[in-house]
């Protein structure tokens, strides 16, 4: 569906995005991690054409490229800033954008009824948007991004500062749209979301590909060991081990375990040992 061939950006002495490759297969949800100033945003806008690549090449749909107008009508955006008039109801501020796609009449109407309904807010479509929850904007703006019905969707931070009901009304939509077909490229800093998402991950840092692979094939190959912390009469041992039951088999032979603590690799663990431990401003 997505096609980045040897990409490369820079502002300046900046290199943003380094020769990066990358496909996204039609129907698949892609995970594109990394910490800030990795890259992502840049790649994002170099994915939907608000940015030109100073090399390389991007192709949509099997050939066609985000530059043009009309191949920009194939891809849906909900940015993590919100893009939406806070002035307006839900039905006006679909009514809106999809005027901006072309859309009109029935049909225009008809997909402003569907977006409502599928992101559950048909009931407060008239009320303005600033009156809305944090979480009520989020699913607008997932709304605004499926209003003229795109075959990918980038969907950048989506459930940045809203609560766990409507974290998981949004997962539950994006599972919805991945059954319908549609291709998604979703961009997180929380990696349960990607780990419970995701049919694969890429990882970016200083604008390169560090890693892409399946969530289950990434934590096996670079996730480490697991970590069992037991209490035991002799105090609190930690004992990284590739067989965590063996261990705990071993521990209960030498004596009582008071309790204990199994800790599991994950894509966190992934991250961070791709990317370091240290903070980024």
């Amino acid at each position: 569906m997505l096609r980045l061939n040897h990409i490369r950006k820079t502002f300046g002495p900046i290199v943003a995005v380094d020769d990066l490759t990358l496909e996204i297969r039609r129907g698949e949800i892609f995970g594109l991690l990394g910490p800030n100033g990795a890259g992502k945003t840049t790649t994002i806008n170099m994915a939907v054409g608000l940015l030109a690549p100073d090399a390389g090449t991007i192709e949509l749909d099997g050939s066609d490229s985000p530059a043009r107008p009309a191949a920009r009508r194939k891809i849906g955006v909900a940015p993590q800033t919100m893009a939406l008039y806070d002035d307006l109801g839900a039905e006006e501020n679909l009514a809106f954008f999809g005027r901006l796609y072309g859309l009109a009449g029935r049909r225009l109407a008809e997909r402003v009824a569907w977006s409502l309904d599928f992101v559950g807010l048909t009931e407060r479509r008239r009320d303005r948007a600033k009156t809305y929850s944090g979480g009520m904007k989020r699913r607008l703006n997932l709304a605004i991004a499926l209003v003229h019905d795109p075959m990918l969707l980038l969907l950048d931070e989506p459930t940045v500062g809203v609560d766990p009901q409507s974290r998981n009304a949004i997962f539950d939509s994006i599972l919805a749209l991945k059954a319908e077909g549609r291709t998604i490229v979703y961009t997180t800093h929380y990696m349960e979301e990607a780990q419970r998402l995701c049919d694969r991950v890429g990882i970016m840092d200083h604008g390169k590909l560090l890693a892409l692979d399946t969530v289950d094939s990434l934590i096996a190959a670079r996730g480490g060991k697991s970590v069992v912390t037991a209490q035991g009469p002799d105090g609190e041992v930690r004992i990284e081990t590739d067989d965590p039951l063996a261990e705990l088999a071993r521990l209960r032979e030498n004596g009582k375990l008071a309790h204990f603590r199994l800790d599991g690799p994950d894509l966190e663990v992934v991250f961070l040992n791709l990317t370091g431990r240290h903070l980024r401003d």
